[in-house]
This record gives C-alpha cells, structure tokens and sequence, in this order.
C-alpha cells in the first residue's frame, strides 16, 4: 500500500532526533523536478518566532515521519546538527546547484540520491 501525505502538512512540525533533542521545525520540503523525487527537507532552527532562523538542508532519506505524534524524526546526533553547513533565509542556494547539494549529502554522510 502506498502511503501518501501532502508536505504542507508537515510544514511547521517539529523535528527532533531520535534522543528527543528538539532541532526546529519544517520550514520547506524540496522536490527535484527532473526526477520527481523529493530532494531534501529544509530545517528552521535557532531563530525565535522566524526571526534569526537559521535554515538547513537534510536529506530526505535521512527523514522519518511520526504522523501519530506530527513530529519528524531525524537519525542525527546534536553535535553534527550543530556543525552542519546551513543558510539564511534571504541567501538560499541555487536551485539546480548540485556542487552545493552534494557537499550537503557528503556532510551527512549520505550518497546523492541522483548518483544512485
């Protein structure tokens, strides 16, 4: 069975990793429009009500959705959270800037899902 969910349900939710560490929030989910494939989630972190956020790309193979607790799981310990290549939110990357999308991936430790 397939299980699908519309993403701006998960926008504003929680994310925490899997020690209850709370992280942010969902601020964007991005879709790869060549493959159709969900690219990454965009994290809102250390801000107060939006202001001062700073925004973080994680891969969406590193996502679990609770839909019972409408929060989302990251399997990411505190420290590399907080070391992790991030941006504002007036300077998001390009678009089609895979150099920088990959870089992403390699921080987590993750092969870019277009290498595949």
């Amino acid at each position: 069975m397939t299980t699908a969910l519309s993403t701006s349900t998960l926008t504003g939710d929680t994310v925490e990793n899997r020690e209850g560490d709370e992280l942010g929030r969902v601020e964007e989910i991005m879709i790869d429009l060549n493959s159709g494939r969900v690219a990454y989630m965009v994290l809102a972190a250390g801000g107060f009500l939006g202001v001062g956020d700073k925004f973080f790309a994680i891969p969406w193979d590193m996502v679990e959705v609770d839909t019972d607790q409408e929060k989302v799981i990251l399997d990411l310990d505190k420290e590399t959270f907080e070391n992790a290549p991030g941006f504002d939110k007036d300077n998001w990357p390009e678009a089609g800037d895979n150099e920088w999308l990959k870089e992403v991936f390699v921080y987590y430790g993750r092969t870019p899902y277009w290498a595949e």
